[in-house]
């Protein structure tokens, strides 16, 4: 191997591993909003956009914060709930009841 194609190799992989590193620092801030606002003291704004907020929210068109979780609402409790009645179906197959039988035998 030439000492040009080592070269070569050694920057493509010097900058994959600092490619990667800054990805995983941009995922770390956007995990962490304390770790975020430590690295930006507007990180709390609503209009604050770096690459953690672009990577928290998933693209680089809106860049907002991601929403955050709440408590469930209760649904509304039913006091009374209404007696069910049987109702009758026709099935659409008992039609198809004369082809359940083989055609007649030649003897």
């Amino acid at each position: 191997m030439s000492t040009l194609a080592r070269s070569t190799n050694r920057g493509r992989a010097s900058i994959a591993i600092f490619v990667s590193a800054a990805f995983l620092w941009a995922l770390a801030l956007g995990a962490s909003p304390q770790l975020h606002e430590r690295v930006h003291k507007d990180a709390n704004r609503s209009e604050h956009t770096c690459a953690a907020t672009m990577v928290a929210s998933g693209g680089y068109d809106y860049s907002a914060h991601p929403p955050l979780v709440g408590a469930p609402v209760p649904g509304v409790q039913f006091s009374k709930i209404p007696a069910l009645t049987p109702q009758w179906v026709e099935s659409p197959f008992l039609g198809a009841c004369i082809f359940e039988h083989a055609p007649p035998a030649r003897g």
